[in-house]
């Protein structure tokens, strides 16, 4: 693989992962890739359970940007992937979350970057944009209208109880509810620690997000298939300069179609 490309370490620290403490103590990992552009930075959040690998690198949307020649960072939130993972809820939720990449891009000194969220990533993404002026573009991917109405993730698809008992459960087969049971299977096979995500699952952010205070760009990305992603044109209509791209999978699926990283790629380019 060029040196050019994304490479992962696995989780461990090696060469192209680095670490801060957030503000209350909780270690917070994060990913770089490219050099010698002085385009804007494009900083990538990731959704519930996943990490920037899952995300980001193996569907090869971090290779897109890097092949466009941006350069990229990648963070893995509280309770994720070589994150710190406190088990106490009060240490969770997206608009914590949103004051960890907050201090990211204070680390990272851009004047300007490019943001991507994807499902609890998009719904960090929205928080930040809404009150970080060093937001130059933003794309959010795997939520619709549920971030206008109810202010996150749609909880009327995504049953909160339920998840956090499928999380929990000493045994997989005790679990009744198959959405539920998806959560469950996702989070045993990248190794997450349940009890974290299960804090995370219970602090998720229900109150009104400034969308009208959004200033950069934005493009609403969605999945035909997506269940959390439903009537994703009000999301988009209710951001000023917001738009709308439509492509193939479910929630878990569409990162992986081809067009999604187009779309990403020639959003920000402009």
């Amino acid at each position: 693989m060029e040196e050019s490309r994304a490479t992962w370490c696995g989780g461990e620290k090696g060469q192209g992962m680095d670490t801060f403490t957030a503000s209350d103590g909780v270690e917070i990992a994060y990913y770089q890739w490219g050099h010698g552009s002085d385009r804007p930075l494009v900083v990538l959040h990731h959704g519930f359970i996943a990490n920037a690998d899952a995300n980001w690198v193996a569907p090869g949307i971090v290779d897109a940007l890097l092949a466009a020649g941006r350069r990229v960072a990648a963070v893995d939130a509280r309770g994720h992937g070589a994150s710190g993972k406190p088990h106490d809820r009060a240490k969770y939720g997206e608009a914590r979350m949103a004051q960890d990449l907050s201090m990211l891009l204070d680390i990272l000194g851009e004047p300007q970057v490019d943001l991507v969220g994807y499902s609890m990533g998009a719904v960090v993404s929205l928080i930040l944009a809404a009150k970080d002026t060093r937001i130059r573009r933003l794309v959010v991917g795997g939520v619709g209208a549920a971030a206008v109405e109810i202010g996150g993730v749609d909880r009327r698809v995504l049953n909160g109880p339920s998840v956090l008992e499928a999380l929990t459960a000493d045994d997989p087969a005790d679990i009744t509810d198959q959405g539920a049971a998806a959560f469950r299977v996702f989070a045993d096979a990248v190794g997450g620690d349940r009890f974290a995500l299960a804090a995370q699952a219970a602090s998720m952010h229900r109150a009104p997000i400034a969308l009208e205070a959004i200033t950069a760009p934005a493009l609403v990305l969605a999945g035909d298939g997506d269940e959390l992603a439903t009537r994703p044109e009000v999301l988009a209509g209710a951001i000023p300069g917001g738009s709308l791209r439509v492509v193939s999978g479910d929630h878990l699926g569409a990162v992986r179609d081809p067009d999604f990283a187009k779309a990403i790629t020639e959003f920000l380019a402009g």
